[in-house]
């Protein structure tokens, strides 16, 4: 009988209650997979848990206990091959390319765009060892909730990412923007309003609908429908629900009160 730790049960959890309860045209439509840091900063134990469970992609992001674009490039040379043992194929790069407040337009601000600017070329770099042209990047952090509405630093953010999203395009990568709480794209709504703005075909979105449910957003299906199917790039799926404090937090999938097996449904669908 195999041993699993608490983090690969949940995944494991999560994996049959898509099985269970999707028919197979649904499945087959669908490219399951799964986080590898989730079930285990080892790639290799990551690699050959998806095997046993019958999948055969990976979103790739922190390798042996470093974010990818931290390892150097021989490590994750064999995070590749690790994961070609187990006929495992990366979908997406995770990376946390512009997952930082907004630099002030200053010297110094100049200077961490520089760093960020270093940290996509690493995550090409990385991407094509991995065999994706599919790069997890993000639209920049707020301290205050009230900094949304400041439409002089929006532009600017939205100035950013088409930059971002020519540099991708002229090495033939496409960015998965992720909706995430705390950032200037948290929601249906956020996500629709800068793909209507940033029109580039190199950016795209990594829908993730509750991280939009746990920002108040309805995200399935009021969010979702604000969405160009054609421009959703990557999926998240998880749960979530009210904790004591009565604060979000994060559930096994089934567990908590969003309906992911509509959202699959919505989204296999509308063939994103």
């Amino acid at each position: 009988m195999n041993s699993y730790t608490r983090r690969q049960a949940l995944a494991a959890a999560a994996i049959a209650s898509c099985y269970g309860r999707l028919d197979a045209a649904t499945l087959e439509q669908v490219r399951l997979g799964v986080t590898t840091d989730e079930i285990d900063e080892d790639v290799p134990t990551a690699a050959r848990f998806l095997h046993e469970f019958g999948l055969h992609f990976a979103e790739i992001r922190s390798i042996w206990g470093e974010y990818n674009t931290s390892q150097p490039v021989a490590k994750v040379e064999e995070a590749k091959r690790a994961l070609a043992a187990e006929g495992v194929k990366t979908s997406v790069l995770g990376t946390a390319f512009f997952k930082i407040p907004l630099p002030p337009d200053t010297p110094q601000g100049r200077g961490t765009l520089d760093s960020q600017w270093a940290l996509l070329d690493q995550s090409m770099e990385r991407a094509r060892i991995l065999g994706t042209d599919k790069i997890r990047v993000f639209a920049f952090t707020y301290k205050n909730v009230a900094d949304k509405a400041n439409e002089k630093d929006y532009a600017r953010i939205l100035e950013l990412v088409r930059e971002a999203a020519r540099r991708a395009k002229a090495r033939k990568f496409r960015l998965a923007l992720e909706n995430v709480g705390g950032s200037y794209v948290s929601t249906g709504a956020d996500s629709a309003r800068v793909l209507k703005a940033v029109k580039e075909d190199s950016l795209g979105l990594t829908w993730d609908p509750n991280n939009a449910g746990a920002s108040g957003e309805r995200s399935f299906p009021d969010g979702f429908r604000l969405l160009d199917p054609a421009r959703i790039i990557h999926v998240h799926l998880r749960d979530y629900g009210p904790g004591p404090d009565g604060k979000v937090e994060w559930r096994a999938v089934g567990k908590g009160e969003f309906n992911n097996l509509e959202q699959i449904r919505g989204a296999a669908q509308d063939r994103v």
